[in-house]
């Protein structure tokens, strides 16, 4: 059974992500340090509220670095919501400085007739990608959110679906091994369930091609 390990940092609501990940076929751990995700399949940082304070939480416990090293490794990373937007250089909400994996900001989204955005919405996909097999084109997830990813010169290519709310936003961003979403897939219904699937799915196929090549590769 492949093993999916969600950052518990006191920053998003657990149990239904646990929950959806374990009808998606997967074993969890909610890890609390680092050395609890490192035997591993897959990471899931999940998150809602403001980067400044998650960011100081993932750093009272030591996992800031070790989540920068895991995805600087190629091993199968997705970011849900805050999640997402902790993978960029910093949050226009506080000023944050955050992990800096990708370059660009978070910024408050643009000419939104309110906010925060929350509810269904379409995610408009840019282009095809196996996290999205199954699922209907311009298929509603649910969202909660006021800021989003901006991403920077450099990281266009990143970019893997956007939603309208006024002005256009990210989404849904994926290169190599690294994926994240700005919805909630654990409260998407069936649709949320069948992108978590396709990720445990990726997940264990890295894994099998790790074992075969030691090149941990989850998609392309």
């Amino acid at each position: 059974m492949t093993r999916i390990a969600v950052v518990d940092y006191g920053a998003g609501n657990l149990v239904s992500i646990e929950q959806a990940l374990s009808a998606a076929g997967a074993e969890v751990v909610l890890a609390h340090r680092a050395d609890s995700f490192a035997d591993a399949d897959a990471l899931v940082v999940p998150g809602v509220g403001a980067a400044g304070p998650a960011m100081a939480r993932l750093r009272r416990r030591g996992l800031e670095a070790p989540i920068r090293a895991w995805i600087a490794a190629g091993r199968p990373f997705l970011g849900i919501c805050l999640g997402l937007q902790l993978l960029f250089e910093g949050s226009d909400e506080d000023g944050a400085v955050t992990l800096g994996v990708l370059p660009g900001r978070t910024v408050r989204l643009s000419d939104a007739p309110r906010l925060p955005h929350i509810g269904w919405n379409q995610v408009e996909r840019q282009r095809v990608h196996p996290l999205f097999a199954g699922i209907e084109e311009d298929a509603d997830f649910y969202f909660v959110h006021s800021y989003a990813a901006a991403p920077g010169p450099g990281a266009d290519g990143v970019i893997l679906a956007q939603t309208t709310h006024g002005g256009r936003f990210v989404s849904a961003i994926a290169r190599a091994s690294l994926a994240g979403v700005q919805f909630h897939p654990e409260r998407s219904g069936r649709d949320g369930l069948r992108l978590l699937a396709n990720f445990v799915g990726l997940a264990q196929a890295a894994g099998a091609a790790s074992d075969r090549t030691h090149v941990p590769v989850l998609a392309r």
